[in-house]
């Protein structure tokens, strides 16, 4: 899960390219990619939501020290603020 602050829309766009492409590699589902939020309770205000539904944790940590999102990750790089979790699931 994470939530992203976009500051550089253009160049976040290079990332959300390679990040798919790096997510199909690792046998990711997008369950929620940017859509709306409203907030029901507390005080969090998130900005871009995104949530992966992998097959298990290890898959999870395995996409996010690939090659293929290591390269996402620097294309990123001055576009955004990135706030990520893993959490296993039940």
């Amino acid at each position: 899960m994470a939530n992203v602050t976009v500051t550089n829309p253009e160049q976040y766009a290079d990332y959300k390219k390679l990040s798919t492409i790096a997510a199909e590699t690792y046998s990711a589902e997008f369950c929620a990619r940017g859509g709306a939020v409203e907030v029901l309770e507390g005080d969090w205000t998130p900005d871009r939501v995104v949530i992966l539904k992998f097959p298990s944790v290890e898959k999870a940590k395995a996409y996010y020290h690939s090659v293929e999102y290591t390269a996402a990750i620097s294309a990123r790089q001055g576009a955004s603020v990135m706030r990520m979790v893993v959490v296993e699931g039940a």
